[in-house]
């Protein structure tokens, strides 16, 4: 859970992702259930399920989120034959999605076993290395500063990589690994308005193509694609 941001409560944007569309049940007929509001790491989920053709999520009650430890985003799917089905954390849920809705609606040829691994191995990156480069924390778990205000070899690598393809997995297919990279790099102008990335250009090109995209407009709120479109 972003719940560190909570710190940033009283900012503009964040005030209003909380009012930003909460979309109904998936068109697959099969019940996916997400635990979250706008002001945590929620909306990445839902941009996910967008991109794989998905109507969006029943938003569940909070009160009722089955998360072992309380947090968000938590997912149900009570589809499966045997029990229902709970994932938390948000890297484990794209991949979740990935996995069993991956070739729903997505745009493109199926993806290769080499592509699908690499979706997991980004996802898997966004969560463990580029979180703690975008969010500096206390030890409390507040956010109070970011990385990319004074540069990291990580991110220096990542804008050679994209120096020469459009998305992560290859330079036309957009996918899931995008999703979870770039919603975390664009999180950082919404609560960091003073971060300057100059220094990346190929990766400022990709958190625009990124947040450009209807999925992310519908998922975080026409207010904040927005402000990123005028920022980037």
């Amino acid at each position: 859970s972003r719940t560190a941001l909570i710190g940033y409560d009283d900012s503009p944007l964040l005030q209003t992702a909380l009012f930003a569309e909460a979309s109904a049940s998936s068109d697959t007929g099969k019940t996916l259930t997400l635990y979250g509001h706008q002001g945590s790491r929620s909306p990445l989920v839902n941009w996910g399920a967008y991109e794989l053709g998905l109507d969006g999520l029943k938003m569940g009650d909070l009160a009722q989120n089955p998360h072992l430890f309380g947090k968000i985003p938590c997912l149900t799917d009570d589809s499966s034959e045997d029990e229902p089905v709970v994932v938390f954390e948000s890297g484990a849920i794209l991949e979740y999605l990935q996995g069993n809705y991956g070739n729903n609606k997505r745009e493109g040829p199926p993806l290769t076993k080499s592509q699908r691994a690499a979706i997991t191995s980004w996802i898997v990156w966004a969560n463990a290395s580029l979180d703690p480069i975008c969010f500096i924390e206390t030890p409390q778990g507040k956010v109070y500063d970011t990385g990319l205000k004074y540069g990291h070899p990580l991110l220096d690598r990542l804008d050679e990589i994209l120096k020469g393809q459009k998305f992560l997995v290859g330079n036309d297919t957009f996918s899931l690994a995008d999703v979870a990279v770039a919603s975390y790099l664009l999180y950082v102008p919404q609560f960091f308005p003073d971060v300057d990335l100059q220094k990346w250009p190929n990766m400022a090109r990709y958190m625009m193509d990124c947040a450009k995209r209807d999925a992310y407009g519908k998922a975080f709120g026409a207010k904040v694609q927005g402000y990123l479109l005028d920022f980037l």
